[in-house]
């Protein structure tokens, strides 16, 4: 199973044991904006992301694949 972006960036924090409020602020990222993100509600810049998954390790990996009609 696949867990989406933001589930990952929840389960790396949990598994690190970071608080919402240490991974905002490390971060760079509005507290309320991570909580909304973390609850499924708002819409994240690929910004946004960037700062979160540079904050907790992670990588993020774009592939962009051609429609065959």
């Amino acid at each position: 199973m696949t867990l989406s972006i933001i589930n990952q960036i929840k389960e790396r924090r949990k598994v690190l044991t970071i608080s919402q409020e240490t991974l905002a602020e490390i971060s760079g990222v509005g507290l309320r904006t991570l909580k909304q993100f973390e609850s499924g509600k708002g819409n994240p810049t690929l910004e946004t992301l960037q700062k979160l998954c540079d904050a907790l390790g992670l990588e993020i990996k774009l592939e962009v694949k051609s429609i065959e009609s």
